[in-house]
């Protein structure tokens, strides 16, 4: 590609270049102007829309439900679990006053947890246990079982025996949530370069060189918020992709379910928006198959996500598919996020979990906190 010279002088060299413009990369970005307002700050983007999960996620506003964070607390112990859900919960609020509840659509309908008729619910013993374990961080109890509310949002009865309460949770709309953050990136001077694939870097003499199909950026510092696709720049690290299936309904009459709702563990989840029903999850049912960074379909999940519909979450209620989608997650294997630095001039702010909408924030900070120690 031929340059002229107001492009070489203009748009090829800044102090810090962000690789993805994700949640996390868009926050990182507001983060860096703000401290550094004098600073030339760029962003990368591989696809026209950022292409992992972070236009592609059913917008939970969550900490997560009774049997996630039992299962987390007896995987990670006691310090490190409550140091993620205080990771999780100060996301969510840096995410509602940067950008205002309003301009994110942000709704606190509560969350909910379906116990089937089959499933073992020993760990509802654990309940009041769990919710002075979280009191300190949020204030309140946490988790109640709930009653009615199979009735009340019109669940099969004959499958669901019990619904746990999550008093702490909202949801918000996802494409007002990343158009938001990417406008007050842009009103801070940030550039945001989209359908730039990276495919390289290269260190030396005080400077990043950050290589794409026709040209190279060059940096002080490089940011890698690229999540799932992180690998391709650090091969050894623990980083596992998942994507995720996602469906919508066609607009439903008289829709009854209003919140976030997750079964399973938190494997299948769904939520009422504009009188559809945006339903996904299912991974646990093919790992291997969807522990990929390729976009596409999986049709017996897809198959298993109707069925639910179905049989369970719409009983009785006619529906329509509108149409689906998939996201691309990043996980390891103690749902910490990947934060450090990795060289002189680059650091890594990835793996979230399938929690970029609730730690995406406090990722970004963490991320600036870092470079400051550093600088």
């Amino acid at each position: 590609m031929q340059l002229s010279y107001w492009e070489k002088s203009s748009y090829l060299a800044y102090d810090y270049i962000i690789l993805g413009a994700g949640i996390t990369g868009l926050s990182l970005g507001i983060e860096l102007a703000t401290a550094f307002p004098n600073a030339k700050i760029a962003i990368l983007e591989r696809g026209i829309f950022p292409s992992g999960a972070s236009t592609k996620n059913a917008g939970f506003a969550c900490i997560g439900s009774l049997s996630e964070k039992i299962v987390d607390r007896n995987l990670m112990g006691d310090e490190a679990f409550l140091s993620l859900i205080e990771d999780r919960w100060e996301g969510l609020q840096i995410l509602r006053q940067r950008l205002g509840d309003k301009a994110i659509d942000f709704q606190e309908y509560g969350g909910y947890e379906l116990i089937f008729q089959q499933q073992d619910d020993v760990f509802l013993a654990d309940m009041e246990e769990m919710n002075q374990c979280l009191k300190s961080l949020l204030g309140r109890a946490t988790f109640s079982i709930e009653a009615n509310a199979n009735k009340a949002f019109g669940f099969n009865p004959k499958h669901i025996k019990t619904i746990i309460k999550n008093k702490h949770e909202g949801q918000i709309d996802t494409g007002k949530m990343m158009q938001s953050l990417s406008a007050l990136c842009s009103s801070k001077g940030v550039q945001i370069f989209t359908n730039t694939n990276v495919h390289s870097l290269e260190e030396e003499n005080q400077v990043v060189s950050v290589n794409c199909e026709a040209i190279t950026f060059k940096a002080k510092h490089v940011f890698l918020c690229t999540n799932a696709f992180t690998k391709k720049f650090l091969p050894d690290e623990e980083i596992e992709p998942g994507r995720g299936q996602v469906v919508v309904t066609k607009p439903i009459e008289q829709l009854k379910i209003k919140g976030i709702f997750s079964f399973d563990e938190g494997y299948y989840y769904f939520r009422n928006i504009n009188n559809r029903i945006i339903f996904g999850g299912g991974r646990n049912l093919d790992f291997e198959g969807e522990s990929t960074t390729q976009f596409g379909s999986n049709p017996p999940i897809l198959h298993k996500l109707k069925q639910y519909l179905e049989e369970t979450i719409l009983y009785q209620t006619p529906f329509e598919i509108d149409y689906h989608w998939s996201g691309i997650m990043a996980f390891g294997g103690k749902k910490q996020a990947l934060i450090k630095k990795v060289s002189e001039r680059i650091y890594v702010g990835a793996r979230l979990n399938g929690m970029g909408v609730a730690i995406g924030s406090k990722v970004a900070k963490k991320l600036l906190t870092l470079l400051q120690q550093h600088s």
